[in-house]
């Protein structure tokens, strides 16, 4: 009685502190996205680059040079421009939302990339000027309109997008706000957009440290959970004082096994000495060096989904193409050397904690997979002859190659293990889930760093658990391109048994 009186009050409490705003339209009128503008504020820009320069080259050409410059080399000119400096800006940030409302703030960025270009593109044109059939300076002439008219358009894009933002008429990327109630009180929801593009759905606030009861945190991040869930909210944003480590630890732990991305806001100490200030309507603004540090990155989008699902399909019908005759002769080897079937087949937990059938070239005169089962070990007297090289070798992994094609593998994740052990270890090691987030792999980030084979104690289990989690937060194409190669190297030591 009493332990369900203290749940119903940690519970009325959690919700009293929880204010919720969902993303509402304006006088029945749909929302822009901000990656939208960013996107329209790209294709402005180098659509005035090819015009400027097109009708600059040929206005010049037409003029003064004999014989002109067609329609195609001008325009051709304009758009290597337009693509080079669209992708520059573009790299330095200059298409966020939070730079398309201050222009002046990056505009030392955008004349030192039309710079860079510009003299790039006139080092071409004079590079090549004996074997074009006109002369390039008209072209080279082009690149002064380019900066006056871009500059036109960034002013243009900034007043627009100022009116839409004052109209409501903007939606930035989705996220659940979690913080102390001091670090929540002089951020606003109209702050999070101006300044980074984020659009807030939901707002929690946990108490400081001292008024807070042990486990308030991790019912405080399921609530934040929930909401991100229920709001569509595509990240988690921070905004703690940068001294309370417990709480930030505890709710990256928590917060770990959502597929939703986890920012930390810098706090108001760092705010300040950075600029945080007033804008000239009295609204708080953050400083233009002030941005959220990514801790955990989001689960792979579908396009980083479609480029793994690419490799997988490629290297594992290549490799299954070139390395048949070997299955064969290793299924006649197993025959040959011991009683039982060529294949081993266990259930492991995948893609979500969705269960599926491994297959392996079996390597041991057992074929456990219940409750209970005992790992491999050094000289483990139930491996075979010809299973301990196998083993070895790794060639006892290939057939899991057909569980890459069949989708419940990739070639790259955490390896996953007997679903009895999945149980043991997730009652140890409170991370343990978190490395379904992903499929698991034929090899991984804790097998090329040494982590292969038995697991005598939690500990090793928890190091194993701590490089998947890095590989997962850490995830790029070129990175499972590394590990690949990486592991062809490893099968070479002797550290599989």
């Amino acid at each position: 009685m009493l332990l369900s009186r203290l749940t119903g009050t940690l519970l009325n409490n959690i919700e009293s502190q929880i204010r919720t705003t969902k993303v509402s339209r304006v006088s029945g009128r749909s929302k822009i996205s901000y990656q939208t503008m960013e996107t329209a504020a790209g294709a402005a820009e180098f659509f005035v680059i090819v015009v400027i320069t097109a009708f600059n080259g040929l206005v010049c050409h037409c003029s003064w040079f004999d014989p002109p410059a067609t329609l195609g080399a001008a325009i051709g000119t304009g758009a290597v421009s337009g693509l080079l400096f669209a992708y520059g800006a573009k790299v330095y940030g200059l298409y966020t939302f939070p730079a398309l409302l201050s222009p002046l703030q990056h505009f030392g960025r955008v004349i030192g990339i039309w710079a860079a270009v510009s003299a790039a593109i006139a080092a071409f044109l004079l590079f090549l000027k004996d074997d074009l059939d006109f002369a390039p300076w008209p072209l080279i002439m082009a690149t002064l309109p380019q900066l006056i008219a871009l500059s036109l358009t960034r002013f243009l894009f900034a007043k627009a997008s100022r009116a839409l933002l004052s109209a409501g008429r903007v939606a930035g990327r989705p996220v659940v706000t979690i913080g102390e109630p001091v670090e929540l009180a002089g951020l606003s929801a109209k702050a999070l957009l101006q300044s980074f593009g984020l659009s807030e759905v939901c707002r929690v606030a946990i108490p400081a440290a001292p008024a807070r009861r042990s486990g308030e945190i991790q019912a405080y991040a399921g609530r934040a959970a929930a909401a991100a869930q229920e709001f569509g909210a595509a990240e988690f944003l921070l905004v703690l004082s940068w001294n309370s480590q417990e709480t930030f630890e505890a709710l990256k732990t928590h917060l770990r096994a959502s597929p939703h991305a986890v920012s930390l806001l810098p706090d108001r100490n760092i705010r300040t000495m950075l600029g945080e200030g007033e804008s000239p309507g009295q609204r708080r603004i953050l400083p233009a060096r002030v941005f959220p540090v990514r801790v955990k990155r989001p689960s792979l989008t579908p396009a980083e989904r479609a480029a793994k699902r690419l490799l997988d399909i490629a290297v594992s019908l290549t490799a299954l193409a070139i390395l048949w005759p070997l299955f064969v002769l290793t299924a006649i080897a197993i025959k040959l050397d011991s009683e039982g079937p060529v294949i081993f087949r266990q259930r492991r937990a995948g893609l979500n904690s969705k269960e599926f059938v491994i297959f392996k070239f079996r390597t041991m005169t057992v074929l456990e997979d219940g409750p209970a089962i005992t790992q491999a070990s050094r000289g483990d007297h139930r491996v075979t002859r010809v299973g301990r090289f196998l083993r070895r070798s790794s060639i006892d992994e290939l057939p899991q190659l057909f569980n890459v094609l069949r989708g419940d593998m990739s070639l790259v994740g955490p390896r996953p293990h007997a679903v009895a052990h999945d149980l043991e270890y997730t009652a140890l090691i409170a991370d343990y889930g978190s490395r379904n987030l992903v499929k698991p792999g034929m090899t991984g980030w804790a097998q090329v760093k040494g982590l292969r084979g038995e697991t005598r104690s939690a500990d090793l289990m928890r190091e194993r658990v701590k490089l998947d989690l890095w590989y997962i937060d850490n995830w790029s194409f070129g990175l499972d391109i590394s590990i690949l190669f990486r592991t062809c190297l490893e099968v070479l030591r002797d550290r599989a048994y």
